[in-house]
């Protein structure tokens, strides 16, 4: 069991609780209750921002698009977007498949929640500064920019789910180590762990308040990784990882109705 903030959706505000993130189910008022019961909202309220090309493997396999023109080098520095407000979605909810396009790329990340202002801070003290850890859905239309992610394939509507909440970082022993597993249909299409991070959480914190601050509720995605799966309409989407529980959503026709 762990410590957890969790944003039912009848309530509209965060709600400390215990959950147990092997069955993906919660206390409330001595009870357990599973999801279905209660359906929750994104429990961040912050800006979300994105990085890309954190995992070395996948720097590996694109090392020589890496050295062409116009940049001819690996990244230096963290590469970062922007998640918008209209692209906030949840737990349990539908991801909508944009009229005219038939495929969308699955990007599986740990999300880091900052739990007080952080500016130009050391890597030493980075962990201090995280309020705790939850799990995200980072949706693109496929796209074939490597260093520039564009706003018209990462920024449409509902493409950034999150949840199904924040476990207390207090509960968590290493993040460095997590496994993040990607399920379609209940079968297993990607593998990643943290521990492959060209930049880990605490260096991530470090490089990027150098230059910008992150306030209480930001929410930072430590990585995105490349070849993600690819969904359809009508496909169901599993994202595990340890320690922390599991973010389910399904695809639908934007065309179907209203999403959020």
């Amino acid at each position: 069991m762990s410590s957890a903030s969790i944003k039912l959706r009848h309530l509209n505000a965060l709600k400390t609780v215990e959950v147990d993130p092997l069955t993906n189910s919660f206390y409330l008022n001595g009870q357990r209750n599973g999801l279905k019961d209660y359906p929750v909202a994104s429990p961040v309220c912050g800006t979300v921002y994105g990085t890309i090309l954190n995992y070395k493997e996948d720097l590996t396999a694109i090392e020589e698009q890496l050295h062409q023109k116009p940049y001819a080098a690996p990244p230096n520095a963290p590469i970062l977007y922007i998640k918008p407000a209209n692209t906030i979605n949840f737990h349990g909810a539908p991801i909508p498949m944009p009229k005219g396009v038939s495929t969308l790329e699955v990007g599986a990340s740990l999300g880091v929640v900052i739990g007080k202002k952080a500016i130009a801070i050391k890597e030493e003290d980075a962990f201090s500064y995280i309020a705790g850890y939850t799990i995200v859905n980072d949706v693109s239309i496929p796209h074939d920019s490597i260093f520039r992610p564009a706003v018209p394939y990462k920024a449409r509507d509902g493409f950034c789910a999150i949840g199904p909440w924040i476990i207390d970082a207090k509960n968590i022993m290493d993040p460095n180590s997590f496994t993040i597993k990607v399920y379609i249909n209940n079968e297993l299409q990607l593998e990643k762990n943290t521990s492959t991070l060209v930049r880990p959480i605490a260096r991530l914190l470090e490089e990027i308040t150098e230059f910008m601050t992150l306030d209480v509720g930001d929410l930072l995605l430590v990585g995105i990784p490349t070849a993600s799966p690819k969904v359809h309409v009508g496909d169901q989407i599993r994202i595990d990882i340890s320690e922390i529980g599991s973010l389910e959503n399904y695809m639908m026709d934007e065309e179907e109705g209203c999403f959020l």
